[in-house]
């Protein structure tokens, strides 16, 4: 499997077994992922689909503290309730955890920028992606002046 593919039948078991009833929207969560390395995933709704992205390091808290975050596949919104262990033979195989979660305000978004305002449990407020190489899937993310 390609390293950036997702499980497409890990995900259909995902729908099946999570509703998207009670899940406030536009949905807005990041998921700690330990799979081969230990990193978060950003999910923000955008189209009825998670856009996601893969940070290596601790999600960013403070003004200007800038976060690498690599662009992978879209997930399903049931997705965003998902916790658990996704088993092995499965892209990403390891423990996935709830680490903050929420709805955010899209203030701009283009295909090379995306600004918003989350409200989530541990991160709050304006918040930027900047897509600054586009064929590597690299964007960076951080919290800006509100």
């Amino acid at each position: 499997m390609v390293a950036d593919e997702y499980s497409e039948s890990f995900c259909k078991q995902i729908e099946k077994k999570y509703k998207k009833k009670g899940l406030k929207r536009p949905i807005y969560v990041i998921q700690k992922h330990d799979a081969s390395r230990l990193h978060y995933d950003l999910r923000l709704e955008f189209d009825s689909k998670l856009k996601s992205w893969a940070i290596p390091k601790t999600p960013p808290r403070k003004i200007n503290d800038k976060k690498l975050a690599i662009a992978v596949p879209d997930h399903p919104i049931e997705y965003a309730k998902f916790e658990g262990q996704i088993p092995e033979g499965n892209y990403g195989a390891g423990k996935v955890e709830i680490w903050d979660r929420g709805t955010f305000d899209t203030l701009e978004k283009t295909k090379k920028k995306i600004v918003v305002k989350i409200q989530g449990k541990r991160l709050g407020g304006k918040y930027c992606l900047i897509n600054f190489r586009p064929k590597e899937k690299s964007w960076l993310f951080f919290k800006m002046k509100e």
